[in-house]
């Protein structure tokens, strides 16, 4: 355990860089890692500069996860080796994992922690430094909740709130509990605190973020405490949109249902895990509900919420799932129409019960089941888009999540569903410096692809509001650290990200 009374007395501003595996845990989990970095003294590294410190927040969840952290540790091997001073952490679900490991087989790495005290990592990295030799701290249960941890935002106006760490399910193909731990809530109070204190510095939307979102309350024995958190985030005076991820179907209660669709600030959209349609393999990945369960509450959901956009995660090639099993996947993804899903291929982990299940499933027939998986689900997804073609929609701007949008001339932005939408950057009615991330633009969908929309049209409305005064502010003075625990953005509005599929 790292004592208080030690330091990180970092000298000569040195710089850093987060790499960040994995899911929205890790991202969130890096945001805190930089936070404490800068107020430690550190830098953010320029995009061309080699850094002083290197930090890999690790994934446990994929198969090739071990391979793909060794062979960047390799790449910066000789790097270090002519860079005086220079340093190498490893965190997360992977060192959490293999511990002492990572420093046998990579033995020029310095630092070594876990999930559970990613607030050490500077006080480590001076250790290290002092000691001249490797430090592995490895805490069994959480230290110190992240969200009371210094935080490096990079959105000035959209942020993820963490309400809850770890999970108390126990699927036979996720690791993720045994490395985070049984699930930790958070008070309401200290979130909606949270939330006022981001909405007071620029924040417009805020996602809820917990591995298992909507068990939240079940430590304090508040089985409908998710629902009064949605309605109560409803109440917060220029917050303006609410999402969270990841639901489990098997708590998806119908309050929660209520609450979605009473509170006018809570987004039509939903993320909820199917993992598979079979009831045979969810059984045997223990997932404690059923096709039919699924399909009613999804069901419930448009008819409360019409215009709701569902996505989900999707694993196909668990051992034992026959073609059978596949086809009942198809069947739910074809009856539920789904807007997107993360799909997978199973992938073998160590120490999860999956990984020592009879007949494992040949990787021919894994890929083959993948590729149908993706046709149906794109085939699906272009036909829901499609009809949103003519519609008149509000979209959050955002920064960074259109690749193509200097050469097309577009720029980007969210939906009230959470589907994005390149506008084009045609200004005939505003002037173009009055559009900012963080203000809100009123355009017609003029075309439908499978994963995105566009609206080439003029745009017809622009509202500046208080998260794009943030962006600006930002972007012309860039701050130091926040001391407002967060969850976790991207740069704009918080993009979906390929959610562990151990998770909900």
């Amino acid at each position: 355990m790292t004592s208080t009374a030690e330091t990180a007395a970092v000298t000569d501003a040195r710089t850093y860089e987060v790499k960040t595996h994995g899911c929205q845990m890790n991202v969130h989990d890096s945001e805190r890692l930089s936070g404490l970095l800068e107020e430690a003294g550190y830098v953010r590294a320029g995009s061309a500069e080699q850094a002083d410190v290197v930090v890999f927040n690790t994934c446990a969840v994929r198969e090739n996860a071990d391979n793909k952290l060794y062979g960047n540790l390799g790449q910066l091997a000789s790097v270090k080796a002519v860079t005086p001073g220079m340093q190498i952490a490893v965190g997360g679900c992977l060192a959490q994992k293999d511990r002492d490991t990572i420093t046998t087989r990579a033995p020029w790495v310095d630092v070594v922690f876990g999930t559970h005290n990613i607030g050490s990592l500077p006080v480590l990295l001076e250790r290290a430094r002092v000691q001249e030799e490797a430090q592995v701290e490895i805490l069994e249960s959480l230290s110190v909740f992240p969200s009371t941890l210094p935080t490096k935002r990079e959105s000035a106006y959209a942020a993820w709130v963490s309400v809850s760490v770890g999970c108390n399910n126990t699927c036979t193909f996720c690791i993720v509990p045994a490395l985070r731990g049984k699930e930790k809530d958070r008070r309401p109070g200290e979130i909606l605190a949270e939330v006022e204190a981001l909405v007071a510095e620029g924040v417009t939307e805020v996602t809820l973020l917990g591995q298992n979102v909507n068990a939240y309350g079940v430590e304090f024995g508040d089985r409908q405490a998710f629902s009064k958190l949605l309605r109560a985030c409803g109440a917060i005076e220029g917050l303006e949109r609410v999402r969270f991820t990841s639901p489990h179907p098997a708590e998806f209660t119908d309050d929660v249902i209520e609450a979605m669709a009473e509170t006018p600030n809570v987004m039509p959209s939903l993320h909820m895990p199917l993992q598979s349609g079979s009831d045979k393999v969810l059984r045997d990945m223990r997932r404690s509900y059923r096709q039919s369960k699924y399909l009613g509450i999804i069901e419930r959901v448009r008819a409360a919420i019409p215009d709701a956009a569902i996505t989900t995660d999707i694993i196909v090639g668990f051992p034992g799932e026959t073609e059978e099993d596949f086809q009942a996947t198809l069947d739910v993804v074809r009856a539920a129409r789904f807007s997107s899903a993360f799909t997978f291929q199973y992938s073998k982990r160590p120490g999860t019960p999956a990984a020592v299940l009879d007949d494992q499933i040949s990787p021919e027939v894994v890929k083959d089941r993948y590729l149908r998986l993706a046709e149906v689900v794109d085939e699906i997804a272009w036909a829901e888009n499609k009809t949103l073609v003519g519609r008149t929609v509000e979209l959050m701007v955002a920064e960074g999540q259109g690749r193509k949008d200097t050469e097309t001339h577009r720029l980007s932005g969210r939906a009230p569903d959470n589907r994005l939408v390149h506008f084009a950057a045609d200004f005939s009615a505003v002037s173009a410096d009055s559009v900012r991330p963080g203000d809100m633009v009123t355009v017609e969908i003029t075309y439908a692809a499978p994963h995105h929309l566009v609206a080439d049209g003029a745009i017809q409305s622009v509202r500046r509001t208080r998260a794009g005064d943030a962006w600006e502010r930002r972007t012309s003075s860039p701050p130091a650290a926040s001391s407002v625990g967060l969850g976790m953005p991207s740069v704009g509005v918080p993009a979906p990200l390929p959610p562990a599929p151990a998770c909900g």
